[in-house]
């Protein structure tokens, strides 16, 4: 019987030197680590908010779509630039991994990589509103850093000796060395090359050493350019025009239901200031120009030696969903906008006060709003203390009626008194509306839905606003049935939130609650959902609960 002859098919097989590969990746990320320490280095020598990580975070907080922004607001509350952050340092290490990579190949391909690396962080920092020359000098720290470290680290990786021997790794073959007698036939070929371990661990610990000590040190510059002690030391002059006292009854005192007065460390922030400014009293003025007669400059010793007024007034985030948190009270204490704006003298036409914070941000706040007999302030106090810096240290604007992203700018440090027409505004520029009037809201803060109530009597509460309209009425009802009056909470104004109650009798069962108010305007809140953008959020305020 024949033999059946085999056709064999040399099968050429490439084994992928998966130590090499993550050896190299941890180049890369060592790498990385040392650009990230070297520009939060010079940033604490120059200005914190000018790293790198801050200035790319920043870049894309400007790009960041409305629809996006609110659902990392949503999502995250008050941590949104953290988790910003992180992502980015996530992706950060991820793209240094993969530069250690291909360097492991090509020196020159990690080296292509880390330009462009270097060329995203320049633009961020060049494209901040408020950049100077020295804000890109961290970046290019950072990138003269990672230019430095990758060929070292790639290198000590490249020290390899054959396994189990440690003479020099031979040449590959040429034709001019395997004759008979050569070096190709010289003894067994040696087995896979290992790198020098000692040597690269050496490299890495003073790579991982060098951004560490970058990294520390930098933070500890940055505490140079900290005003706590500034504003600790401040003294605030008593008000000139004193808040009306609150009426009894103005807190309703229910276990859960906010209090009239958001206590400092509690009252919300949303703005797009990663890194905090830090605006020392005595350096900060503010320049009034554009549209008016004549141009003024007032400095902080000028704005307080001025009448100073206390009101109430409750301040609201356009990202707010409905029934959400963005919102809060506080007692101010600041200087008469209007009054300032009247020395200045605006010109006829002149319809928006574009307002500019210390880092770049843009308010365009309507100048009627400004002018027509509110409480619109330069604050410089809040319940009873000097503005804290998340909250606008030493000055920041609050109009009552409009919207924070409007209304509220912090660090206050320009306003150009100009129209609509000709300048338009940070948020206006990305799809929301310019002038931003307050929507009448309200919110049940109890019962909240996260767990069971008995059945038996039981006390719905919650908060409802109109800023510089007034809440008239708030009326409850349970499962879709008749609308119920709430009893309100006495209020020492019309530009603040306003408490409620109603008294039902739960029965057993699946329920749902929801809420409307009415201001005095004779406005009722709609029941349309829309989403806050592009001029907040609409809809009933609902809770579903279990009672048993």
């Amino acid at each position: 019987m024949r033999a059946r002859r085999r056709c064999r098919i040399p099968h050429v097989k490439t084994r992928l030197d998966w130590s090499r590969v993550g050896l190299g990746a941890l180049a890369g990320l060592l790498t990385g680590a040392v650009a990230v320490g070297a520009g939060q280095l010079v940033a604490g020598l120059t200005s914190p908010g000018a790293s790198p990580v801050v200035a790319v975070g920043q870049l894309q907080i400007d790009f960041t779509p409305p629809a996006l922004k609110n659902f990392a607001i949503r999502a995250f509350g008050s941590h949104d630039k953290l988790v910003l952050v992180s992502g980015i340092l996530v992706v950060l290490a991820l793209f240094a991994a993969a530069l250690g990579i291909l360097a492991m190949r090509r020196l020159r391909y990690g080296l292509a990589g880390l330009v462009v690396f270097a060329a995203i962080g320049v633009i961020a920092a060049a494209t901040r509103p408020a950049a100077s020359a020295v804000d890109v000098l961290p970046a290019l720290a950072a990138a003269a850093a990672a230019v430095i470290a990758m060929p070292v680290l790639v290198r000590a990786i490249g020290a390899a000796r054959p396994a189990g021997s440690t003479a020099p790794p031979q040449p590959p073959p040429t034709p001019g060395n395997t004759a008979r007698g050569g070096p190709a036939a010289a003894g067994p070929q040696p087995g896979p090359l290992q790198p020098d371990r000692r040597r690269f661990l050496a490299v890495s610990a003073a790579a991982a050493g060098t951004a560490t000590v970058g990294v520390l040190a930098g933070r500890s510059l940055a505490g140079r350019f900290s005003v706590a002690g500034a504003r600790a030391a401040l003294r605030i002059p008593a008000p000139a025009v004193r808040a009306p006292g609150l009426p009894p009854g103005a807190d309703l005192g229910i276990p859960g239901l906010s209090r009239f007065v958001t206590r400092n460390g509690a009252f919300y922030r949303v703005d797009t200031a990663i890194v905090l400014p830090q605006v020392a009293p005595e350096s900060w003025q503010l320049r009034i120009h554009g549209m008016v007669r004549r141009e003024i400059t007032v400095s902080f010793a000028e704005l307080i030696r001025r009448p100073l007024t206390e009101d109430y007034i409750t301040v609201c985030c356009v990202s707010n969903p409905v029934g959400g948190p963005y919102i809060s009270n506080a007692l101010w204490l600041g200087a008469s906008l209007a009054s300032l704006l009247r020395q200045a003298g605006i010109r006829a036409g002149a319809d928006q006060l574009l307002c500019t914070s210390t880092d770049g941000f843009t308010s365009g706040v309507p100048a009627q709003a400004v002018m027509d007999g509110r409480d619109a302030l330069l604050a410089v106090a809040m319940n009873h203390a000097a503005l804290p810096v998340a909250h606008g240290f030493p000055v920041r604007m609050v109009v009552p009626g409009l919207y924070g992203y409007v209304s509220a700018c912090k660090w206050l440090t320009d306003i150009q008194v100009t129209t609509y027409q000709a300048a338009t505004a940070y948020w206006a520029q990305r799809g929301w509306d310019a002038q931003a009037p307050i929507k009448t809201e309200s919110r049940i803060d109890v019962p909240n839905g996260n767990s069971a109530i008995p059945a038996g009597p039981t006390r719905v509460a919650g908060v409802a606003w109109a800023q510089h309209k007034g809440i008239d009425a708030v009326e409850v009802r349970a499962d879709r049935g008749a609308w119920h009056q709430a009893r309100l909470a006495a209020v020492p104004g019309i530009d603040t939130w306003r408490q409620w109650v109603w008294d039902w009798h739960a029965t057993p069962g699946t329920h749902l609650l929801e809420a409307r108010a009415t201001d005095k305007t004779g406005y009722t809140q709609t029941g349309a959902q829309t989403p806050p953008e592009p001029n907040g959020a609409t809809g009933y305020p609902s809770v579903r609960l279990t009672v048993t």
